[in-house]
């Protein structure tokens, strides 16, 4: 997919043009639901999703992806904007873009979580979800993503299971 604004923005999902150092200075140090992201794990998510960058002459200035089967499921995670270029509707197109990318599969859901841009996801279609109360996480504590994990007996036990 590949379109341009009136104001010259271009949307791309070529994976090729990921600036990935870019990405990972903007998650890993600027934004609070992935402050302190490891390259590494930067890296790989990248690698493993669908991929949205917007680019103003050919520099990157916002990202996000997606997490899909492309069959029932999606998760539309780490939307960014470059600071300079917020307020501008860019979050909003990258939404609406991601929908019309998700569209031809007809999932039966599409997903994000946000704390403060609510109204952003809005006006490309997203709404609280009906029912959260049937919603379920599992949240890994900072010991099990070091490696070690709780052990039922109460010690910890190193390494993958």
């Amino acid at each position: 997919m590949l379109i341009a604004r009136p104001d010259g923005l271009v949307l791309d999902t070529d994976p090729a043009r990921i600036d990935r150092d870019r990405v990972h200075g903007w998650l890993g140090s600027d934004a609070y639901w992935a402050m302190g992201r490891s390259h590494e794990t930067v890296m790989r998510s990248i690698d493993h999703s669908l991929v949205f960058g917007v680019y103003r002459d050919d520099e990157q200035v916002a990202f996000a992806r997606v997490v899909t089967d492309y069959a029932v499921f999606a998760w539309l995670a780490d939307v960014y904007v470059a600071r300079e270029l917020r307020g501008r509707g860019i979050g909003t197109w990258i939404a609406e873009a991601v929908v019309a990318e998700l569209a031809p599969y007809r999932l039966k859901r599409l997903m994000l979580a946000t704390v403060d841009a609510h109204d952003v996801y809005a006006r490309a279609g997203f709404a609280p979800v009906r029912d959260p109360q049937h919603l379920m996480a599992l949240s890994w504590t900072p010991e099990a993503l070091s490696g070690t994990r709780p052990d039922p007996a109460g010690g910890a036990v190193t390494g993958s299971a």
